[in-house]
C-alpha cells in the first residue's frame, strides 16, 4: 500500500498516518519528522532547513524532493509506505510522480483529512505547548494554514480527478477515524 496523507498542518495527518502504518505494516514518511530530527541534531540539512523553519516558512522543494526521493529507495519502502506532508505544491507533485515512475510504484490513494480552521488553530496550540515545538508560533501557525490553503488544497484536485482520492472528516474520535480511512481504502 502506498499512500499520501494530507490535510492543514493541525488536522492529525501525523497520528493517522501512524495508525496506518501500523495496520498496513508499512512505514511512515514525515518530512516534517525528517527535518526536525536534523534540525535538533543541528546537521548541515538541519541548519540549512532551520533557516526556513523559524521563519514559519517551508523548506524548498528541491531539499524535500531529494529527501523523499532517497528515503523511498530504502529497503523497507519496497511493500509500501505513507508520505505525510508530501507533496505540498504542483511542482512537488510532478516529481513524485518522477520519483514513483522511476522506482516503479504507482501511488494506491490519497487520504486527504480536514477541520475547520478554528479546530486547527487550537490543537496546534495545544500542541505546542505540550511538545515545545519551535515552528508552532502563532504567526508561524497562520503563515503554514494560508500557504496549505493556497498552494497543497488545490492538488486534492488533482488526486480526484486521477481516482485516488479518499476524503475524511478529521474532527472526532481518533480510533473512528481511523477505522473510517481503513474501511475506505479497502
Amino acid at each position: 500500500m502506498r499512500l499520501l496523507i494530507m490535510g492543514p498542518q493541525g488536522v492529525g495527518k501525523g497520528t493517522q498516518a501512524a495508525l496506518l502504518a501500523e495496520h498496513f505494516n508499512i512505514p511512515t514518511i514525515s518530512t516534517g519528522d525528517i527535518f526536525r530530527y536534523n534540525i535538533k541534531n543541528k546537521t548541515e540539512l538541519g541548519l540549512e532547513a532551520m533557516s526556513y523553519t523559524d521563519k514559519g516558512e517551508l523548506v524548498p522543494d528541491s531539499l524535500t524532493n531529494k529527501i523523499v526521493k532517497d528515503r523511498l529507495a530504502k529497503e523497507d519502502c519496497a511493500n509500501g509506505w505513507i508520505l505525510d506532508g508530501y507533496p505540498r505544491n504542483a511542482a512537488q507533485v510532478e516529481a513524485l510522480d518522477e520519483m514513483l515512475a522511476e522506482l516503479g510504484t504507482p501511488l494506491d490513494h490519497v487520504v486527504a483529512l480536514d477541520a475547520d480552521r478554528e479546530v486547527l488553530l487550537e490543537r496546534m496550540k495545544k500542541r505546542a505547548a505540550e511538545q515545545g515545538r519551535a515552528d508552532d508560533t502563532p504567526e508561524a501557525i497562520a503563515k503554514r494554514l494560508e500557504t496549505y490553503e493556497k498552494e497543497t488544497a488545490p492538488l486534492l484536485d488533482t488526486y480526484k480527478s486521477r481516482g485516488l482520492l479518499v476524503a475524511v472528516n478529521g474532527v472526532g474520535e481518533i480510533a473512528e477515524i481511523s477505522k473510517t480511512i481503513i474501511a475506505a481504502l479497502s
